[in-house]
């Protein structure tokens, strides 16, 4: 096995001799599930809930989204981020055309095959990560959703596609929660996206309300940035109420993860509301207990849905 450890994506690059290895398909199944299980802000990608035999096919396409993620986030230069960007798409269309060599893309040649995930959809999250390299304030919602159609809704349909479920129906409403699941973080993660020069809050609202970006950089909190937070809040609870059918109409495992996702997102949103909208001031967050108890609630909806 090379190396002893594993190497997370940027020291990767950075190592010849991962780069230049030939890797086995086994080797590239054990890299896959490591970084899966190893990598920083990883949060149990596979759930002990979802079935044993999907595990490894899980690994593998998280391991495309965070290697996809750190070449847009960690590199630390947008021009070399786009290059490297541009190299992973290389090597995903060389994983179509047969010839995969990078240990992620071996790895998930199989998985794409097995279970006819269209190459769409890893494209899209490349063009997402792009964008972010050049994109950095959204007109209106229209735009912002535009957005999240690249960078969080592919990791639904992969999802479903995983699971066997293909049909436009499900797509729809995992769009909704994947779209939902992505604005509940960019409320979240305000400050944090403003150390990156990034604005997710739609400009019109902000104007509509009469704030202004300088206030916002500022960490200006007053009852113009309250209004536009309880807004957005507002459009972002509407979408997970939209998308929570799909729990239903789903194997009964997937649907207590999709359930907890959902949840969760409306608990970050509950959270923002009960300091009054200030998300500019403390970081709403879930803590392990929380998490536990909408694991149980998921749990015990699931179990009674499924009586009935």
């Amino acid at each position: 096995m090379f190396p002893p450890t594993f190497l997370h994506p940027v020291p990767f690059l950075a190592s010849r001799e991962a780069m230049d290895r030939v890797w086995s398909p086994e080797e590239s199944r054990q890299y896959t599930h490591w970084l899966a299980t190893h990598h920083y802000e990883n949060f149990h990608v596979v759930s002990l809930l979802l079935p044993k035999r999907l595990h490894q096919d899980f690994y593998n396409v998280y391991s495309f989204c965070r290697w996809a993620d750190d070449l847009g986030d960690e590199i630390g230069d947008t021009a070399e981020s786009l290059r490297l960007l541009a190299w992973w798409r290389s090597e995903l269309q060389a994983m179509c055309a047969g010839n995969a060599r990078h240990p992620v893309f071996v790895a998930l040649a199989g998985t794409a095959r097995e279970f006819s995930l269209p190459v769409t959809l890893f494209d899209d999250l490349i063009k997402a990560f792009e964008q972010d390299q050049t994109v950095t304030r959204y007109r209106n919602f229209e735009e912002l959703f535009e957005y999240c159609r690249y960078s969080a809704n592919p990791v639904g349909r992969l999802v479903l596609g995983l699971c066997g479920y293909r049909d436009a129906e499900r797509q729809t409403l995992s769009d909704a929660t994947c779209t939902a699941l992505q604005l509940a973080n960019f409320w979240q993660d305000v400050t944090v996206d403003l150390q990156k020069d990034r604005v997710y809050l739609p400009l019109d609202l902000l104007e509509a309300h009469g704030y202004p970006l300088d206030a916002l950089f500022a960490r200006q909190f007053d009852a113009r940035f309250r209004a536009a937070m309880r807004e957005a809040v507002n459009v972002t609870r509407g979408l997970f109420m939209k998308g929570l059918p799909l729990a239903d109409s789903v194997d009964r495992r997937l649907a207590i993860d999709l359930e907890l996702f959902s949840r969760g997102g409306l608990r970050v949103l509950e959270k923002i509301e009960r300091q009054d909208y200030n998300v500019l001031g403390s970081r709403p967050a879930i803590s392990k207990l929380e998490r536990v108890g909408l694991l149980l609630g998921a749990l015990t909806r699931r179990t009674f849905s499924r009586a009935a």
